[in-house]
């Protein structure tokens, strides 16, 4: 059984929180995607105004399961006064997030590097 701690790579780069689904993230229980959003949520609360990459460049579509483990490391950012961008998106999530208009919510960019001058700058 995967855990949560092997479902997602996390890098910091300068104050930036990188974090990377790794493998098919569809896959994922509800328990374990739970389980990782209470994880991702302590580590943002270990930065002060902390500021968090998602990269999707492994994710080919998602579920409702992991867009609600989204919203909860947004709502985690924005309580500790932060910012959450994503990046490398599939064709088909930028259509997604353009339907639930959660583009509104995240800027999306192309790259990571674009993402991290973002939130950096």
């Amino acid at each position: 059984m995967v855990a949560a701690s092997d479902a997602f790579r996390v890098e910091v780069s300068g104050g930036t929180l990188i974090i990377s689904p790794v493998g098919d993230i569809n896959s994922l229980s509800g328990e374990l995607l739970e389980e990782a959003a209470a994880m991702m949520s302590g580590l943002i609360e270990a930065h002060e105004s902390p500021m968090l990459v998602i990269d999707l460049s492994g994710v080919p579509s998602c579920s409702s399961l992991f867009m609600s483990f989204l919203l909860r490391c947004h709502k985690a950012v924005k309580n500790r006064g932060g910012e959450m961008v994503l990046c490398a998106a599939s064709k088909m999530l930028l259509e997604l997030f353009a339907l639930t208009r959660l583009d509104t919510v995240w800027a999306v960019y192309e790259t990571r590097a674009q993402a991290l001058d973002a939130v950096d700058g």
